[in-house]
């Protein structure tokens, strides 16, 4: 049991420097002012880095063949090489290094992201067989810490140069995540877990740690708070204290193993088969009056992973469902993400210089974004009340929308409100998202119908960043290219204002079409 959390703290601690791409807009300007490009050749770079999660299906095949730790260790590498290159280049010590190379080394720094994210999905799922939507949850929460951690970290350092901070924030981005897969790699391991005591005290304890992290993470994102409450240090070292906090629980599960010999064993998880309802109710009964003649045989009805049916990606292809999903996901998540690769020249044309504690803020809401659907779900997962996910997904996109027309605004609060709107609900939509395709589509091949829908993102970040790099260059009132004003992005956040309200009917009417599946899970429980 201690191993089991071991790994899941492991898997925290590889997250929260997974995320290296968030803080793209806090170096792009240096990037596009050394190259000389274009806004549409500067979008196509953040597109470069969602373009590598296209061949994120290779590190599902390298975990399969190779042990997690060597896995780990090879993504890692793959982003300190396309990293730490276009950190030598900024610095001046590589002189030759084309917009194609870049472009190249962006898209290698992008799908290293994938492998490490590979190996905290399979561990927090084969380990916590009975809890695996709280463990990813919990895991994937810590992903938006990133950008907080490494912007604190660059802030100590203190370099007001913009070139200065670049480089500092591409060599953080290529070393730091190599470095704590080194440390994280001896406890990044499949633990078998045949009999499992009941895990909701340590949950409940892991959920308190990490709401706090992201409390601490919020106040100390805002640079009023970062002046004059806490000097940067004191910052960076508070932040490090909640990194290490999680491992409390392992430590206290070690000292419980060693005093108490007891265990509760909990069933496996069930697949709900709308199909076969009746049938799958029957067994249930079955092997619950099996289980409860088993001396020590706690009961509990968790439901596990409920699916309506399970279906291969080309199958699911035909789905309408998958087209209402996908375009979902398309206009909320995809564009959220689309809006914070532009958040550095988005605050360039308002005339804002604070690009790092924007990047550190919706890092800090993409936190709470992450965690709370993980939460919710741990506690009302049972409940008749509990709304459906694309139901869930459709009130988040509510306020996303309202967001973007707040942009239209041109005040620092209004940037600074709607960042962390579209900030906190990504985060949820990205968070949602892993189980909603499990409900739709099942277990068996979530891996490649998963890397369907995510497909996305890619697809997105080009359409939607080309659009608003050329409405950007329409309005350029330079003959550099350079635009300034809040005419720059004015009519970009109208379409995506639009297209996120279309996601919200499109989600709307996904949650009505499988509203009878929820009817009959909340019957069963």
């Amino acid at each position: 049991m201690s191993r089991q959390w071991m790994s899941l703290v492991g898997a925290l601690w590889l997250q929260s420097m997974a995320g290296t791409n968030t803080n793209f807009p806090a170096y792009s300007t240096q990037i596009k002012k050394l190259l000389s490009i274009s806004q549409v050749q500067l979008n196509n770079l953040a597109f470069a880095s969602d373009a590598g999660k296209l061949l994120g299906w290779f590190s599902g095949i390298a975990a399969t063949y190779l042990p997690l730790w060597l896995v780990l260790l090879i993504g890692s590498t793959l982003g300190l090489i396309g990293y730490g290159v276009q950190y030598l280049f900024l610095a001046n010590h590589i002189n030759s290094l084309s917009y194609w190379h870049v472009f190249s080394l962006t898209f290698l720094a992008g799908n290293s992201i994938c492998w490490i994210n590979t190996v905290c999905y399979i561990v927090a799922i084969q380990n916590f067989p009975l809890d695996r939507q709280v463990a990813v949850g919990l895991s994937t929460s810590y992903l938006s810490l990133s950008a907080k951690i490494i912007t604190d970290i660059v802030n100590v350092i203190n370099f007001s140069s913009p070139s200065e901070r670049a480089e500092v924030y591409l060599l953080l981005n290529s070393v730091l995540p190599l470095f704590v897969s080194i440390v994280a790699a001896p406890v990044i391991r499949e633990t078998k877990v045949g009999k499992s005591r009941k895990l909701s005290d340590g949950f409940r304890v892991m959920f308190v740690i990490t709401l706090a992290t992201g409390t601490y993470a919020v106040i100390t994102s805002m640079e009023s708070a970062m002046n004059k409450l806490l000097p940067r240090l004191l910052s960076l070292f508070g932040m490090g204290v909640f990194l290490v906090l999680p491992i409390l629980v392992p430590l206290t599960e070690k000292i419980k193993e060693h005093w108490h010999r007891q265990c509760w064993i909990r069933r496996d998880p069930k697949i709900c088969d709308l199909s076969n309802l009746e049938e799958a109710n029957t067994a249930e009964m079955r092997i619950s009056q099996e289980e409860s003649t088993n001396c020590g045989v706690k009961e509990d009805n968790d439901l596990g992973f409920a699916v309506m049916e399970e279906i291969g990606a080309k199958k699911m292809l035909m789905r309408l469902d998958f087209w209402l999903y996908f375009f979902v996901y398309l206009f909320g998540a995809t564009l959220g993400l689309v809006y914070l690769n532009n958040l550095g020249q988005i605050a360039d044309t308002r005339g804002y210089t604070g690009t790092s504690a924007l990047v550190s803020l919706s890092s800090s809401f993409g936190f709470f974004g992450r965690l709370l659907p993980s939460l919710f779900d741990y506690l009302f997962s049972r409940s008749k009340y509990a709304i459906s996910r694309p139901a869930t997904i459709a009130v988040t996109l509510a306020p996303m929308t309202g967001a973007f027309f707040l942009l239209l605004h041109k005040s620092h609060i209004a940037l600074y409100i709607s960042t962390a709107i579209i900030g906190v609900c990504t985060g949820a939509i990205t968070s949602i998202s892993v189980a909603q395709t499990t409900e739709l589509f099942g277990t068996k091949n979530f891996g490649v119908n998963h890397n369907i829908v995510v497909a996305n993102i890619p697809i997105g970040s080009f359409l939607f960043g080309d659009l608003a790099a050329m409405i950007y260059r329409r309005q350029a009132n330079s003959s550099d290219g350079i635009c300034l004003g809040m005419k720059c992005f004015q009519t970009t956040f109208v379409i995506w204002g639009c297209l996120c309200f279309l996601g919200t009917c499109l989600a709307f009417i996904l949650h009505i079409r499988i509203q009878k599946f929820y009817n009959l899970l909340r019957g069963r429980s």
